[in-house]
């Protein structure tokens, strides 16, 4: 693909997601989805291989149903209520539909199935998109609603830590891994979300710098599956020894970064009395925490197969730019002291 093009369709996705967090009213926020939506899909494409089609497609009619279901909501909450701007969401029944929409739009469970196929079929790059900057417009209409119904944001997010947590044990591919990974993430944020936005927007924010972290890892060893991270000490020794560490911040263990929004997530759920919910999230997290540690392993505590194929790699010097790597991974490793500093200034 073209430079230009892409820097095209890149400003063109930064401008879709900028028009839904700048707009006050539902039509200016659908056409801001609409845009991001329509940016990323040449992006998925650009490989030109079947795998990558498919995805596009299941992606493409997904996006398109929940824009749908949006509008349609926003439409009977105008007639209702007349009003059509995103806070004077005041009547149950759209206030539902939307709040669905927008987790079909992000991926929660159980309108979660297309994330891990669309994921495995895209390249590392796009998918770390797809993974970060694509829930960023979802979420700040999330933030902005206010739901009432607090049973259905329970129900969701409860069943995205625990679908997050079953459905990537038994997978091989990176790519699925961490759109389960993503799925159980995005579950702790929603079971929050009515209770202390300013913890979302906390754990949405370590969520993006330790998935940035995890996806540039991949790509710098080109791992697309298990197996082909037991060649990483022979390609990048140190970074092969931080790996870990790494991934057990996104499983949430101290004092890595990922303990933070958890740790106070479970705070603020014991202070609405919701300890039973409290604790299943936790255990949920120990689901989690046993794939993540199937990487580690794999990553750091196995070697490859010592034949031709193999070794060609290790001989060959890396030209990928490791700078935003070394920041993020700094970051996703050793922000916890800041976590009473940053709630103070999100509560500002």
């Amino acid at each position: 693909m073209s430079p230009y093009i892409s820097a095209t369709l890149l400003l063109t996705l930064g401008l879709g997601t900028t028009l839904t967090f700048a707009s006050s009213h539902w039509l200016l926020a659908w056409m801001g989805l609409e845009i991001n939506t329509l940016a990323i899909i040449p992006l998925m494409t650009q490989n030109h291989h079947p795998r990558a089609v498919e995805a596009t497609t299941k992606y493409f009619l997904t996006q398109a149903t929940a824009a749908a279901m949006l509008l349609f909501a926003s439409t009977t909450n105008a007639w209702l209520t007349g009003q059509w701007n995103i806070d004077q969401m005041t009547h149950p029944l759209p206030t539902t539909m939307i709040t669905l929409a927008l987790a079909l739009k992000i991926g929660l469970a159980p309108v979660h199935a297309w994330l891990p196929e669309v994921l495995q079929g895209l390249d590392l790059t796009t998918g770390l998109i797809l993974s970060t900057w694509q829930k960023l417009a979802p979420f700040a209409l999330l933030l902005q609603i206010h739901p009432t119904n607090s049973a259905i944001l329970i129900a969701l997010g409860i069943t995205s830590t625990l679908i997050g947590g079953w459905g990537g044990l038994n997978q091989t591919q990176l790519r699925k891994i961490l759109a389960y990974s993503s799925i159980a993430h995005l579950g702790w944020m929603i079971l929050v979300l009515q209770f202390s936005p300013q913890l979302t927007f906390l754990a949405l924010l370590t969520y993006l710098i330790m998935t940035f972290s995890t996806f540039l890892v991949f790509k710098l060893n080109k791992a697309t599956n298990i197996n082909s991270l037991a060649s990483s000490w022979a390609k990048a020794p140190v970074l092969t020894s931080l790996t870990p560490l790494l991934l057990l911040s996104l499983g949430g263990l101290p004092p890595l970064t990922g303990f933070a929004p958890k740790w106070l997530i479970l705070q603020e759920l014991s202070k609405q009395d919701l300890a039973p919910l409290a604790t299943i999230a936790a255990l949920s997290a120990l689901l989690s925490l046993y794939f993540y540690l199937r990487l580690s392993y794999a990553m750091a505590l196995t070697m490859s197969p010592n034949n031709l194929a193999g070794t060609t790699p290790w001989r060959l010097p890396s030209r990928q730019t490791t700078l935003p790597l070394a920041i993020s991974l700094s970051a996703s490793l050793t922000l916890l002291p800041l976590a009473p500093a940053a709630m103070t200034i999100l509560a500002l």
